[in-house]
């Protein structure tokens, strides 16, 4: 498994044209924010000016006072209160300059976080059977995080910048010969910076790319951990992820590796190299005349000033590059076309009867292997359609094209008489109740996992919904009745419970249409029994189409389709099919002396 992962796209190196690119696109997060970053630039400007005239009060000091003979101490408080004075500015535009900057990059980083949070509830459901969650995690997270650091590197360099510049113009007043002669380290200096760039992309990409695997494996480890135990794979799984984390290991000690070799002690090698060559050069000044000490110091002072910034925006490119890393996986969601399926809503469309008619319809997942084939049946307003087939059938992509999570292929999908596609998918999510084989439950109560957090929903249609499907009878024994709290996935409540609840979450917007996902698979035959009066209630005077595999739910319905290979082999009533002695027959039958056994 790690072997591949050396080979992938994502571990070669960005190239400079592309970086450049994502760049320009991740400066447009920053657009509403950029007076922040104005005013920002504006304090490290500020602050490269006071660096200037710091070293200048010493300098003054040291050559016109302290050399000429004993100061009185009048002068030297007043150069003491001079430079204590530059200090407090200093350090009030530095907080300034800091803070303007952090507070708009975390402004930029919450907008970005809510705008891919928002992609990826718009993006269809093919994108996440392709992407594993812990990836998705991993980009919502630590890429989002990383994209922060990103921008410190943009401080970082403004400072640099305008240290840099101001530093070497006060070394070039203070002696321009040496101050030419220090330019000699700047091609060196140029060189490690750029092969710094080029290295440490392709380890932080490989690295970013580790990490989130090992979020998927994380992921996949917890949420399976009742299967994982049930089927003693604690040593393959620990073996995995040990693997993984190797993986990420190994590439958090590459990028340590190159950190502790281009970034302090390179830097600190050409700040000693500088400071040599100025020393030696106004020592043999020395030799032949008068150099003043106020010079000397201001010059290293200036030279000190020129290379410790950069040490720190060396240290930030580290940043930055897993930034652009960062910045490259979010803006791979943000251009995701895997959109859910588009509507084309005519105005006024609305779902009032709720005839179901499929003509011709075929699906393909990956749109190259069909899974649905030629599919064409009507289901009248109020009519009850069963679906059964043997696993892989067809049987819940069939719901998943009309609860529009795919996008179909050839063919036509009308409610109403009306194509599918013209309504407005609020209206198409109100009238159209989804209850699954595994009702998902949210954090919070019962009322509130029933009204599904739809303040439009009454307490009174909440108590009424689940009286109607009898899920009243164990809610009505629980100490704070609809106000019980409901924890992660409701696994305080049994099966059957989650389910009865599920059925009063999609009574309660009365739905036109009822679609039951295999709905009463999960439970025990004394609550289906409870539930059975229920649902039947339930599915008067709407239009309802399950996938079945019970006796109950088949035998009561106006139409069965048999399916098989994403094929209609046989259509008809319970009566019907049974004379015909085919599919529908042998299943029965089998399904008949399973139970008898």
């Amino acid at each position: 498994m790690a072997s591949s992962h050396h080979q992938s796209a994502w571990s070669k190196s960005i190239p400079v044209k592309e970086q450049v690119h994502i760049i320009g696109r991740l400066f447009h997060y920053a657009a509403p924010y950029k007076w922040y970053f104005y005013f920002s630039v504006v304090f490290a400007i500020a602050v490269s000016v006071v660096n200037i005239l710091l070293p200048r009060i010493i300098q003054t000091f040291m050559d016109a006072h302290l050399v000429v003979g004993h100061p009185d101490f009048a002068v030297m408080w007043f150069f003491a209160g001079l430079y204590f004075f530059g200090m407090v500015i200093k350090a009030i535009m530095q907080f300034s300059q800091t803070y303007l900057y952090e507070m708009g990059a975390e402004y930029m980083l919450e907008n970005t976080r809510r705008q891919l949070f928002a992609k990826l509830h718009s993006l269809g459901m093919r994108y996440f059977d392709q992407t594993p969650s812990g990836s998705i995690l991993s980009r919502l997270t630590n890429d989002t995080m990383a994209f922060t650091n990103f921008w410190a590197l943009f401080s970082s360099l403004v400072v640099t910048v305008s240290a840099m510049i101001s530093s070497f113009i006060a070394m070039m007043l203070a002696d321009m010969q040496i101050a030419l002669w220090l330019l000699i380290f700047m091609p060196f200096l140029a060189v490690t910076v750029w092969y710094y760039q080029r290295y440490s992309s392709r380890v932080y990409r490989r690295m970013r790319e580790r990490l989130s695997l090992l979020n998927a494996k994380l992921a996949e480890g917890i949420t399976g951990i009742s299967v994982v135990q049930q089927f003693r794979q604690e040593k393959r799984v620990n073996h995995e992820f040990n693997e993984t984390n190797d993986d990420y290991y190994n590439t958090r000690r590459a990028m340590i590796r190159i950190n502790s070799l281009l970034l302090n002690p390179i830097i600190n090698l050409f700040y000693a190299l500088g400071s040599v060559l100025a020393l030696g050069m106004f020592g043999v000044r020395g030799l032949h005349g008068y150099v003043a000490a106020g010079v000397i110091y201001a010059f290293v002072t200036y030279l000190s000033n020129f290379y410790n910034p950069m040490s720190e925006m060396m240290d930030r490119l580290s940043d930055f590059q897993d930034g652009v890393v960062a910045g490259s996986r979010i803006l791979r969601i943000i251009d995701d076309q895997t959109l859910a399926p588009q509507q084309h809503p005519l105005k006024g469309a609305a779902i009032t009867r709720g005839k179901i008619e499929f003509r011709h319809v075929t699906f393909s997942y990956d749109g190259q292997h069909p899974v649905l084939h030629d599919i064409s049946f009507v289901a009248e307003p109020g009519q009850t359609i069963a679906l059964v087939g043997e696993t892989g059938s067809g049987k819940t992509s069939m719901i998943n094209i009309l609860m529009r999570f795919y996008e179909y292929g050839s063919g036509e999908i009308l409610i109403d008489d009306r194509d599918i596609r013209d309504y407005p998918i609020s209206e198409l999510r109100t009238k159209m109740g989804l209850v699954l084989q595994e009702p998902f439950m949210f954090y919070g109560t019962i009322a509130s996992n029933i009204r599904m957090f739809n303040t439009n929903i009454t307490d009174q249609q909440v108590k009424a919904a689940a009286e109607f499907v009898q899920a009243d009878r164990f809610i009505e024994q629980l100490p704070e009745k609809y106000q019980a709290k409901v924890i992660e996935r409701g696994a305080s409540y049994s099966s059957g419970q989650r389910q009865l609840i599920s059925f009063a979450r999609t009574l309660v917007t009365d739905p036109k249409i009822l679609i039951l996902d295999e709905a009463t698979a999960n439970i025990d035959t004394e609550t289906e029994q409870m539930i059975q009066t229920g649902l039947a209630k339930l599915q008067e005077g709407r239009t309802t189409i399950a996938i079945a595999h019970r006796l109950s739910t088949i035998q009561n319905a106006d139409l069965i389709l048999v399916l098989e290979a994403g094929r209609i082999v046989e259509r008809g009533t319970n009566d019907q099919l049974l004379a015909k002695h085919g599919y529908y027959y042998d299943m029965i039958r089998l399904q008949n002396s399973t139970h008898d056994n």
